[in-house]
Order: structure tokens, then C-alpha cells, then sequence
């Protein structure tokens, strides 16, 4: 062999060395992503999907692009999910809802319908009134529902049956009422619900305060109380309903990634480790920091585990709040 035929294969398996890793690195993904988002722009949820879809981006060196999928009190969205093809170019951010919408016979979707990659948000709900609301602390607003007649008073939050729903349902219980003392008014999630509370629609909402958060800073709505266990340093003013009430109560939000089921294994294992740097980057802490969003890591398994018992959880609590069906 010549010297210039060795100094051709030298230079040529130098290529291919060093094309091997930028091969194996772009194999997923290699165009646009799509993440649904059930729930409607402006919210937490979708504030999420956002600053998620943002940093992926970065890290997987694609666009991932969110799409709002409305409607249905969340279903729309999940069924897009879950009817997506399993390659990796649709996913989509599911939440608690997809454990209770199937125990009213809204959907058959369950949180197995899924391929689960991460668990990365759980968040409590916040009362809020209007700002004119003659109530300024929970107590006054607690004793007028108390002292309301059935359906008189009206509130929101997020879809019938969804988590701010039962939040508001619990609560009632709580304090020795019927859950449907107050009428639900259904809203494809909270921003618009907090949209209403501001034009005066309904008395008031129960949703994360994170995601209030953007009205009361405007002037137009506060948060009376939080059902947590305890008060959330960004909003260190909102006292917890136990607290102030002596109710020992508290739920939760959660938020986490899926794609449909039967999602190719390198695929899944490649958007669970990209989240979990999402996770740790300075981008998302600082992000849901400033917001007082939770933060809440699970990998795919973990994720899986947990909805199981959420969904064992809200089957349990709808039934005794009468929203279940069969």
C-alpha cells in the first residue's frame, strides 16, 4: 500500500470516528417536536409545557413546539396525546385530570394509556376572590358560603370534576357542607377562570396561586388561603386554611411529560434523560422559583407508580364527593 493510500484510510476513519457521535446524538430527534398541552395558554400548565419546551429545545438542538388542545374539561388534549403516533414527534404534558375524568365516564383514557417520562410539577390550590369582594380573609368568605343558599354563589377553576373542582369540593366537605353548595362553572383552565372572577362572572376560584398570579398582581383579584400544608414561601401572605380556618386540608396539582403508548424504549430513554436535565438546568429552577411553581422529579417509573396511587386517590375522592360514575 502506498503512503498516500494509508494517509486516505487514516483520514477517512478519522471521519467516520468523529461523524459516529454526532450520528448517534441526532438519531432522535431530527425534526420538530410537538408537546400538547390540554389546557389553555396563560396557564400553569401551559407555562410549564413552555419553559420546558424551551430548554429541550436547547438541549436536543430541535424545536419543541407547544400546542394548546382544548376542550372537553382536559379530554381534547389527552386524547390527542394518547392517539398520537408512538415515534416521538408528538408528546404532550398530562395532568391529574387524566386520573379523574375516566371515573366520571368522560373518557377511557387512564394514566396507563401512556407511555409516562417524567413527573416535574406538583402545586396546591389558592382561594381568590375579586378584588372589590367585600371578603378580605378566608373566614368572611367561609361564613357567606356557610350562609348562602345552594347554588347561590358560583366558582371555577378548571373543567367539571378536574382538580380544582374536587379542591373546592373537599373543601366544602370540610367545613360540613354539601359538595355542590357552591355551583361549578366549568373553564378550559385557570387563566380563563381567573379572566372570569376578574370581569365578575363568578365569586371565586380555586386555583394554584402561581397561576392567579398574573390578576392579583394586576390589581383585579387576591388570594385568601391556600389548601397546603403549609404557606408557600413566594407568597409568604397567603396563609394555609388550617391556620386560619382549623381545617386540616390540603390537595394537589400535579404536571409531568408522556408520550402514546408503545413509544420506541431508546426514544422514551432519551426524553426522560433530556427532562431530567431540564430539571436540574438554572433555566427551569429560577422559572418555577420566580412563580412559585412546586418542583417535583420522577423518572419514568417513578411517574408511573405515582399516578397509579393519584389515580387510586381520586377514584376514592370523587366517589365520596358523588362525581364518579359507575
Amino acid at each position: 500500500m502506498t503512503t498516500t493510500s494509508r494517509r486516505g484510510l487514516l483520514v477517512a476513519g478519522a471521519a467516520a470516528a468523529l461523524a459516529r457521535p454526532a450520528i448517534a446524538q441526532g438519531r432522535y430527534p431530527q425534526r420538530p417536536v410537538t408537546i400538547i398541552c390540554p389546557w389553555g395558554a396563560g396557564g400553569g400548565t401551559d407555562q410549564t409545557a413552555r419553559i420546558v419546551a424551551a430548554v429541550l429545545e436547547k438541549d436536543l438542538g430541535q424545536p419543541f413546539n407547544v400546542v394548546n388542545r382544548t376542550g372537553g374539561s382536559g379530554v381534547v388534549g389527552h386524547s390527542a396525546i394518547a392517539q398520537a403516533p408512538p415515534d416521538g414527534y408528538t408528546i404532550g404534558i398530562i395532568t391529574v385530570e387524566i386520573a379523574m375524568m375516566h371515573w366520571q365516564g368522560l373518557t377511557q383514557l387512564t394514566p396507563r394509556s401512556y407511555t409516562p417520562l417524567a413527573l416535574m410539577n406538583e402545586d396546591p390550590p389558592g382561594v381568590q376572590v375579586n378584588a372589590s369582594s367585600p371578603h378580605r380573609d378566608i373566614r368572611s368568605l367561609a361564613d357567606a358560603i356557610k350562609a348562602s343558599r345552594p347554588g347561590q354563589l358560583k366558582a371555577s377553576g378548571t373543567g367539571q370534576g378536574g382538580i380544582w373542582h374536587l379542591a373546592l369540593v373537599g373543601w366544602l366537605q370540610a367545613m360540613g357542607l354539601p359538595g355542590d353548595h357552591v355551583r361549578w362553572v366549568p373553564s378550559n383552565g385557570a387563566a380563563p377562570a381567573m379572566q372570569d372572577l376578574a370581569a365578575g362572572g363568578v365569586d371565586l376560584v380555586t386555583c394554584s396561586v402561581p397561576e392567579a398570579r398574573a390578576i392579583i398582581e394586576a390589581g383585579r383579584a387576591r388570594s385568601l388561603a391556600v389548601m397546603a400544608p403549609q404557606r408557600n414561601p413566594i407568597f409568604p401572605d397567603v396563609p394555609t386554611l388550617k391556620e386560619t380556618l382549623g381545617i386540616d386540608y390540603s390537595t394537589g396539582a400535579w404536571r409531568g411529560f408522556a408520550g402514546p403508548l408503545n413509544l420506541p424504549r431508546e426514544i422514551a430513554s432519551t426524553l426522560t434523560a433530556a427532562l431530567d436535565r431540564v430539571y436540574r438546568s438554572n433555566e427551569y429552577i429560577e422559572f418555577m422559583n420566580a412563580r412559585g411553581f412546586g418542583r417535583t422529579w420522577g423518572n419514568a417509573e417513578e411517574f408511573a407508580a405515582f399516578m397509579d396511587r393519584s389515580n387510586r386517590a381520586m377514584g376514592e375522592a370523587m366517589r365520596a364527593a358523588g362525581l364518579a360514575r359507575g
